[in-house]
């Protein structure tokens, strides 16, 4: 299967996927290691990258589609935890210059001014969109994040995901409710007191999981290995796709 469809076919299915996040530094060496560990999805955080013109970008990421991995593209604003330093205008066209070399796109919702034509050029190549919301200070209520979820999926969003950070149990509740409530949802706890939402929501049906190589681990998250080591136990549907 094509890595397209499988991730399409993975974002509903009942098997989550653990993925990991890349830069541009060394990345046919990433890409070597990430298809020996099995990581599931890259994540490729453009935003991360040295030189972000076109050309540059679409020879950065050329090893993880050539090494087979399923690919999601990322260009993470500063106002939602992200390192992206240019205009609107020029992170839409670097969307739509990478389409076509990887499997799927996260947009923030917050991304308004260029939201509509991400969605418009992801449905146009083919390829799922995650829209994504986060909040590194606090959980809002439930109230709220339902609202949040219906704009995304109002949007045109394939997969709303939602990423708080985590301070009491409250917190944990209002997610997991969120999580059982819509689908195909994911959803993450962020800082320690979130970290077991890494391995325990995706048995809720959060459909990614993210984890880290090295890299720049978001707050709360776990190495990649200890994350599938988990999911391999509690989750049968995930230890059978791990083989």
């Amino acid at each position: 299967m094509a890595t397209e469809a499988m991730l399409r076919a993975r974002l509903t299915g009942a098997a989550p996927l653990v993925a990991v996040s890349f830069g541009d530094d060394d990345a046919a060496g990433h890409a070597a290691r990430a298809r020996a560990a099995g990581v599931d999805l890259a994540e490729l955080r453009i935003d991360w990258h040295r030189d972000t013109a076109p050309a540059a970008v679409l020879r950065a990421i050329a090893p993880f589609r050539a090494a087979g991995l399923p690919t999601l593209a990322t260009i993470r604003s500063k106002a939602e935890g992200g390192y992206w330093q240019g205009d609107e205008a020029t992170r839409l066209r670097l969307f739509e210059a990478v389409l076509p070399g990887v499997d799927a796109v996260d947009v923030e919702l917050s991304a308004s001014g260029i939201l509509p034509d991400v969605i418009s050029a992801a449905r146009a190549a083919g390829k799922p969109v995650i829209v994504s919301y986060h909040d590194f200070e606090r959980t809002p209520d439930e109230a709220a994040l339902r609202a949040t979820v219906e704009a995304a999926r109002y949007a045109g969003a394939d997969v709303v995901k939602i990423s708080t950070m985590v301070h009491r149990t409250a917190d944990l509740k209002v997610l997991a409710g969120l999580l059982l409530r819509y689908e195909p949802m994911i959803v993450i706890g962020m800082g320690p007191v979130g970290a077991g939402t890494r391995v325990f929501f995706p048995l809720l049906g959060s459909r990614v999981t993210y984890s880290a190589i090295g890299g720049r681990p978001a707050p709360g998250q776990l190495p990649f290995e200890e994350t599938v080591r988990l999911l391999s136990q509690f989750s049968p549907e995930y230890a059978g796709e791990r083989g």
